[in-house]
């Protein structure tokens, strides 16, 4: 089970031959190397966000790979570890947008107002970035964008960096928003992130379509 709605969005998605192929990988991967998530916290992205809830959507590529900082969620990592810098320049945005300081770096309550922080490879071997790409787990990311896309009722589809922004041939329905730039990370950040304002941008948007925006600050505590 990973969330009710979402099992049943993705019950046919989940029996094609080539989720059972990944399926075993994984396995075998967590069985032989170290890798993150927790392989309990694997889909924790779908748990903390059912299908109906999403609001937002931050696309991620793939989870950190140091030790103990991905729990399933893009950019989030857990209160205690080091922040990483992509995450560090999110929150120095998020600060010159709104002026909202946040000192936690667990994201999980973003998610749980309907910020799906969905990252399109969901798993990843210790200090090798991108060591699970092309094993399956885009395919499947990219069904979850669909399904989301097919969805009626809008959702801000937030998309930084080229990987990201090559996925917005995904998003076709007119009714949903897109908000892109660089990437956060360090390298990019000054290219385009910094200034994008896409905090105030997502709840713009979610206001014009009736709904509450995100309140971006700690909520943790």
């Amino acid at each position: 089970m990973i969330n009710k709605k979402w099992d049943i969005v993705l019950q046919d998605e989940m029996k094609k031959d080539y989720f059972r192929k990944l399926g075993t990988f994984v396995k075998q991967e967590y069985k032989h190397k170290i890798c993150y998530p927790k392989y309990e916290n694997v889909f924790n992205a779908l748990r903390y966000t059912d299908y109906d809830e999403v609001k937002v959507v931050i696309l991620g590529q793939d989870p950190y790979h140091g030790e103990n900082e991905a729990h399933g969620l893009s950019f989030s990592v857990l209160d205690g570890v080091k922040r990483p810098p992509s995450l560090q320049n999110i929150y120095k945005e998020l600060e010159d947008d709104l002026h909202i300081h946040r000192t936690h770096n667990n994201l999980s309550d973003w998610a749980k107002q309907g910020v799906l922080l969905l990252n399109s490879i969901m798993s990843v071997e210790k200090d090798k970035p991108l060591s699970h790409k092309d094993r399956g787990w885009e395919v499947f990311t990219d069904s979850i964008i669909q399904k989301l896309n097919e969805r009626k009722k809008p959702i801000v589809f937030v998309l930084w960096g080229s990987y990201s922004r090559s996925k917005k041939q995904l998003i076709t329905n007119s009714w949903h928003h897109i908000v892109e730039s660089a990437h956060p990370s360090p390298l990019s950040a000054y290219r385009g992130f910094f200034g994008s304002r896409p905090f105030s941008k997502i709840n713009d948007y979610l206001k014009k379509d009736g709904m509450a925006p995100i309140e971006w600050g700690d909520h943790n505590e």
